[in-house]
């Protein structure tokens, strides 16, 4: 579910740009269509697949291991790539670069529902993620292109109501295909849109270009993707072998390496994907890190959650998509009404209190332990939760886009966007690192008070590294199978704990961040917005 609420800088992208070629109402339409449909594609392909992982687990007999780069290496190519796959657009056209992510997102996508392993699984997974760096930015520059000031705020809202009913409906569907059809229709559902979305592209929607678009940053894309893999798969290794292990320490400073080398490009390059040099804005940089941090704990909360709903709770996949529902519901409907709230109080109350309420939200995440009604253990949580990042999302975006110059806005909500999305693809390597520790102690210390046969200890030792998803050894009598599954999951239940508690800090660090670093005024917010550039 990492992508259930759309990323922070999303329709900051759509405002900055300038219109190259008006509409006519009739072609509008079907601009919105095919960008609205082209971005469910990976909306929903985000949410559902979060929801399909236990079973993927349980079906390709998958380690946590395996679970976390089916996740992480498509999360990989969209983090590193998105900025490459704007001015992909901008340079050879939005429209054609558009149905190349399509059409590849497509094709990944029938790999993905044939996979007969896992690791074609991953591999498939990973081209999805290069198609989704060419589609996401390209549906927005698309509409920023295709409309006119005066219809672009319609435009805008119509393409946030519909992607934002994609979102609630994608994990419900997904979990119904799950459990009712076979999990690898959730990839084959993306083919007939893609060929909608394709027969729409080129029957209706115009061409656009950036005359002004400058050179590709070919040896950043490959410099961060690198860098951040490296890190990414030390620090999944790490899991089983160790944070000390020689491989795991490797990665981490052959990463390190990878990404000084890509700030040392970044800075002599004339024409960076990256400008480092909007990071002396103290607003931006404090934007920015505020957004690591919040949407490091946000992603890393919705990848747990369903393996807890679903291997822990005992809650169908239909039941687990749908859990969401009341999130997604508060934050269509309290969006409109938090973009106003700088304009009244300025950036950093909205940005200090809703992350505030949103550390409670992960709070009350840890209280439930195992079965409960789902409006007394999870529904408070994901009310308030939502209630904390509906304050945050709306204000985060104006921040970011006031703390530039208005010419720079593009890259600036494009860099914000990359920024949220590597937030989530690390949170999920290092969260898993705390809960494996976390699990392995509890589950050492309840196996501790039964009496279990050696070789069912043995047995059970080589199911740890699924986690939840352990399965209790074959010819175990009822009694004990029963206390075995009751411990296993138990230790789920603390690991996820600890996961709620790491989520509240990184919240908290947030809403400090805000206070610390974003404007300190209405008045300094609003001369921001005017101005575009005036650092607080």
């Amino acid at each position: 579910m990492a992508n259930i609420v759309k990323q922070p800088c999303d329709e900051g992208v759509i405002r900055s740009a300038p219109c190259t070629d008006p509409c006519s109402r009739n072609v509008g339409r079907w601009v919105l269509a095919a960008t609205i449909l082209g971005s469910s594609m990976a909306m929903i392909d985000g949410t559902v697949v979060n929801v399909a992982l236990p079973v993927l687990q349980s079906q390709l007999n998958a380690t946590t291991t395996d679970v976390q780069w089916i996740v992480e290496s498509y999360a990989l190519f969209l983090a590193a790539l998105i900025l490459v796959g704007g001015s992909l657009g901008d340079r050879f056209g939005r429209r054609r670069i558009f149905a190349y992510g399509i059409a590849l997102f497509a094709l990944a996508s029938v790999w993905c529902g044939l996979s007969p392993n896992v690791n074609q699984l991953i591999i498939a997974r990973a081209v999805q993620g290069i198609g989704g760096a060419l589609l996401v930015p390209g549906s927005l520059a698309i509409i920023s292109a295709s409309f006119s000031a005066e219809q672009r705020g319609q435009a805008i809202g119509t393409w946030s109501g519909f992607t934002a009913i994609t979102s609630a409906l994608g994990p419900v569907l997904g979990g119904w295909l799950v459990e009712n059809v076979s999990w690898r229709w959730i990839f084959f559902l993306n083919v007939p849109l893609a060929g909608i979305v394709l027969g729409l592209l080129f029957w209706r929607v115009p061409e656009s270009y950036d005359e002004e678009s400058a050179r590709l940053d070919w040896w950043g894309a490959a410099l961060a993707t690198l860098g951040l893999g490296v890190i990414v798969y030390g620090l999944i290794e790490s899991s089983h072998l160790g944070l000390f292990h020689p491989l795991v320490l490797g990665c981490l400073v052959v990463g390190a390496l990878i990404l000084s080398a890509f700030i040392f490009v970044e800075v002599n390059n004339r024409a960076p994907m990256m400008p480092l040099s909007l990071f002396q804005s103290r607003t931006f940089s404090g934007a920015n890190l505020l957004t690591l941090l919040l949407y490091s704990a946000l992603g890393g909360v919705f990848y747990f959650v369903p393996f807890n709903l679903i291997q822990v709770q005992g809650y169908s996949a239909t039941a687990a998509g749908a859990v969401f529902l009341p999130f997604i519901v508060i934050m269509f409907l309290l969006s409109r009404w938090s973009g106003g709230l700088v304009s009244r109080y300025g950036a950093k109350l909205p940005l200090t209190i809703g992350p505030i309420i949103a550390s409670i939200g992960f709070a009350l995440f840890a209280l439930p332990g195992i079965d409960g009604s789902y409006w007394t253990t999870f529904f408070p949580a994901i009310v308030v939760l939502g209630l904390g990042m509906a304050m945050s999302v709306a204000p985060l975006t104006t921040t970011v886009m006031g703390a530039v110059k208005q010419r720079q806005a593009g890259i600036a909500s494009g860099i914000n966007n990359a920024v949220a999305r590597t937030a989530g693809l690390l949170a999920i390597a290092i969260f898993n690192i705390f809960v494996f520790n976390t699990f392995n102690r509890s589950l050492n210390g309840r196996l501790a008070t039964l009496n279990i046969p050696p070789e069912v200890q043995k047995q059970l030792n080589e199911q740890r590294i699924k986690l939840a998803g352990a399965e209790v050894p074959a010819g175990v009598d009822v009694e004990l199978s029963a206390k075995l599954k009751q411990a296993i999951a138990l230790a789920f239940v603390d690991s996820f704990r600890l996961v709620m508690f790491i989520a509240v800090g990184l919240a908290l660090a947030s809403a400090i961040v805000a206070f610390v670093m974003i404007g300190r005024s209405k008045r300094q917010m609003q001369q921001q917005i005017g101005v575009g550039g005036a650092d607080s």
